[in-house]
């Protein structure tokens, strides 16, 4: 079994930057990608951002390519999603997922592991 839990999230306000992490705890495995999601009340979650675990490949949302970078440190297996220029409209709750497999995926339901989520708020 695999813990997921995020920090970093909060209220920010529009332009500004926030970086979220994901500590993985109990039985990590040494080649799980990871990703990022967010979801906002009454929608599917959706894919934010992903990494191999090599973190030399990494897929990114159309909407926040530019502005979203996605890292880790396997050392303290931990990812991070720094967020700049924040929007309005990134508002959500933000959820860290891993899979057992090195291959990074855009696809929720190839994730075998998430976090409880850390909510985001960006204000206008």
């Amino acid at each position: 079994q695999v813990q997921l839990a995020e920090s970093g999230g909060g209220l920010v306000q529009a332009g500004g930057s926030l970086r979220l992490s994901c500590a993985a705890s109990g039985r990590t495995s040494s080649g799980s990608a990871m990703g990022w999601f967010l979801q906002v009340p009454g929608k599917e979650r959706e894919f934010v951002a992903a990494i191999s675990w090599s973190g030399r490949t990494t897929y990114y949302a159309d909407s926040v390519k530019g502005r979203f970078t996605i890292s880790r440190d396997n050392a303290k297996t931990t990812v991070y999603l720094q967020m700049n220029s924040r929007k309005p409209e990134d508002t959500a709750v933000y959820y860290c997922a891993a899979r057992w497999s090195s291959v990074v995926s855009k696809e929720t339901s190839e994730y075998d592991y998430w976090g409880q989520g850390t909510p985001v708020t960006v204000s206008s």
